[in-house]
């Protein structure tokens, strides 16, 4: 048996569903409330099938490939710097470019809010490492894929009620919200960087 609540907070804190709000009021803040909803559980839809990928067969993936899970939190976190970057640098679109992002939401779905949001470097890493097959049963990671969902839900439901969110604080509110979290986001990049770095260099046998 699982500990429940610890792997749920493990989820939570990687996944981050209060954290994917503002993200998403940004991302979405184009759109009209039926659209928002579309994205939202297509968001979740899309990030639950790529945890779930992890978890299934990340680990064979990586294994196979002689990929360390640390170069894996490395370049995962790499990425999520660069999408804080351009969170916090990021100006207003111009017309042409709102209007293909509202012609093409499901784009607007998968990246940047299912990926790396939602499913992000750190949620990805969580998964292979709590499913890892030589620690944990198969009826363990069942139990803990279904802690997983459980946050996702959250996360879904979050979305769901960004339209009071938004209704509170505004569309500049978002803005400055939305570079806050970038630079929140930017920092927990860099965690998962270093964490990663250092964690390569205590298995790296010396030469």
């Amino acid at each position: 048996m699982i500990d429940y609540l610890a792997v749920f907070i493990t989820f939570f804190a990687v996944i981050d569903p209060i954290g994917t709000v503002p993200v998403f009021i940004a991302v979405t803040r184009e759109y009209d409330q039926k659209t928002k909803r579309r994205i939202a559980l297509l968001a979740t839809i899309v990030a639950a099938c790529v945890l779930l990928f992890f978890v299934v067969i990340g680990e064979i993936i990586l294994k196979a490939l002689s990929i360390p899970l640390s170069a894996f939190q490395i370049s995962g976190g790499i990425v999520l710097f660069l999408f804080a970057l351009n969170m916090i640098f990021g100006d207003s679109k111009p017309e042409e470019e709102i209007k293909f992002l509202e012609d093409d939401h499901k784009d607007t779905a998968i990246f940047p809010l299912a990926v790396p949001s939602i499913a992000s470097p750190g949620a990805m890493l969580a998964a292979v490492l709590l499913t890892e097959n030589a620690i944990f049963s198969l009826f363990e990671q069942v139990q803990t894929v279904v802690m997983m969902l459980l946050v996702l839900v959250v996360v879904y439901i979050l979305m769901l009620l960004s339209g009071f969110i938004t209704r509170f604080i505004g569309t500049s509110g978002a803005s400055v919200v939305s570079r806050v979290m970038g630079l929140i986001l930017s920092a927990i990049a860099t965690t998962n960087i270093l964490t990663g770095i250092n964690e390569y260099y205590q298995f790296v046998p010396a030469s």
